[in-house]
């Protein structure tokens, strides 16, 4: 892989990491289009490096509230901050049950099924849309949410199922405020990334040797500096409500997809 493409893989990763229009959908996508010819188990390896980066983006955005759940958990008391890392909890069980029997059948649909990715688009746009429609209020996420929202998290794993927009669309369809849904939603993914990067250099599966080191480090540091910009820039949209725009933007690029993968 060369290092230019890495760094644009890295930047959409950053970009739509965030967003709610799937980033795993566009590094598909983005790798279809440069031509990248990667087995399906490097592609998935490099789409899990990129991830990490946006994790720890996501906790330097967040630091004050990570720093304020480590000092709640150290109080050992039943504590606002101990009930919302058990709900976290909750909504990780979900995807890494997935993540460990169901690992090497992902892998297939990263693999450039392109036009896996453009239906997957299509369904995130109708639950941008939908979200959309809901009424705002005030309430907050329940351990039964927060499982039905890790739910989400799971089914987001396939590419074009964006993972910000299916876990906080399910959260404001369950009458939860959108601004606690997108912060739920951003924070509940950290450990479940941290933990497959962590089983996976355990595993041997992910290494820093090799000729794409360098690459896979370019595309890291891209997709870091990106992820801190659209972390922050979509905090501010989401409490704005405008996930019909979203849902617009993916609707158009399913269906250019799969026209591009029948036609293209």
């Amino acid at each position: 892989m060369e290092i230019i493409d890495a760094i644009i893989l890295g930047i959409i990763q950053g970009l739509t990491e965030f967003l709610p229009v799937s980033s795993s959908g566009h590094l598909e996508l983005g790798k279809a289009i440069l031509g990248s010819n990667a087995l399906p188990e490097e592609s998935l390896l490099f789409t899990v490096v990129l991830h990490f980066a946006t994790a720890l983006s996501t906790i330097v955005v967040f630091r004050k509230d990570v720093w304020d759940i480590i000092k709640g958990l150290f109080q050992f008391n039943w504590n606002e901050q101990t009930q919302f890392s058990l709900k976290i909890i909750i909504s990780m069980i979900p995807a890494a049950l997935i993540g460990f029997f169901l690992e090497d059948f992902m892998e297939v649909f990263f693999d450039g099924a392109i036009i896996i990715v453009g239906i997957m688009l299509i369904i995130t746009a109708v639950l941008l849309y939908l979200a959309d429609l809901a009424k705002t209020t005030d309430k907050g996420v329940s351990y039964r949410s927060a499982f039905v929202i890790g739910m989400a998290q799971a089914v987001a794993m396939l590419p074009g199922i964006s993972r910000s927009g299916a876990t906080i669309s399910t959260a404001v369809l369950l009458g939860i405020d959108k601004t606690k849904s997108a912060r739920f939603s951003f924070l509940m993914v950290v450990p479940l990334i941290i933990g497959k990067v962590a089983k996976d250099i355990l595993s041997g599966d992910i290494n820093f040797v090799g000729d794409e080191t360098v690459a896979m480090g370019a595309g890291f540091i891209a997709a870091f500096v990106a992820g801190l910009a659209a972390c922050t820039w979509m905090l501010k949209i989401v409490r704005q409500s405008k996930l019909t725009y979203f849902a617009i933007y993916c609707l158009i690029v399913g269906l250019v997809a799969i026209a591009w993968s029948i036609w293209g």
